[in-house]
């Protein structure tokens, strides 16, 4: 009997997976809505695999990765999110998280992923595989995420961290906001962010300037 415990604040997208599920022979669905309900459900019968989504309330999914990694050791953990790979794949697997699925994957992925992560594999898709391979590549190379961006997304980069709107950059920049929320999605995609607190932080954190270089 494979136990599976799918943790997801959404009672609808719950029962969801646990209705594919359903369909593999042997397997045992329990759910958790929050962080809290995870928690004592991992300590009263931990189970062989978690499917845990990337935004859970009362907590950050990815912060307690490792700790769950390092009290269950056995665990497997697939990580399931609507964000693209490289936003936030990435940062599932770096947590320590066996593999990462995307929302937007057909059903049978998951069982395939759930299969995968409990024989003790990794469940990593062509586009994770791609996004993996960048980060690799940028790590070895020394080369810092905003390095990557054009000129012009770099200073889209600043304007957003600066709090300015989309309407307010297109104006600035004498653009259309079409073309800033491009720019935009662009930034958030080179830079492996999914949201403008992040986007901030990052900005604050290395100190960036007008200057592309500084």
């Amino acid at each position: 009997m494979l136990k599976v415990l799918i943790a997801d604040d959404h009672p609808l997208i719950r029962i969801g997976l646990a209705n594919v599920l359903a369909d593999r022979p042997g397997t045992e669905v329990t759910q958790a809505g929050t962080i809290l309900e995870l928690r004592e459900a991992l300590a009263s019968r931990t189970p062989d695999v978690l499917v845990l989504d990337l935004n859970m309330p009362g907590g950050n999914s990815l912060e307690v990765i490792p700790e769950f990694r390092r009290q269950y050791p056995k665990l497997a953990i697939l990580v399931l999110s609507i964000h693209p790979e490289q936003q936030a794949g990435v940062k599932a697997i770096l947590a320590g998280a066996n593999g990462y699925l995307n929302k937007n994957s057909a059903p049978a992925d998951l069982t395939i992923a759930v299969d995968e992560v409990s024989k003790g594999g990794r469940f990593v898709s062509p586009a994770l595989g791609l996004a993996l391979a960048e980060y690799l590549y940028r790590g070895e190379s020394g080369k810092q995420p905003h390095e990557s961006l054009s000129d012009r997304e770099y200073t889209v980069l600043l304007k957003i961290a600066q709090g300015f709107t989309t309407a307010e950059i297109a104006v600035q920049l004498e653009l259309s906001p079409k073309t800033v929320g491009t720019y935009r999605a662009r930034v958030l995609e080179k830079m492996g962010i999914s949201t403008t607190a992040e986007l901030t932080r990052y900005v604050v954190e290395k100190g960036l300037t007008e200057n592309p270089s500084g």
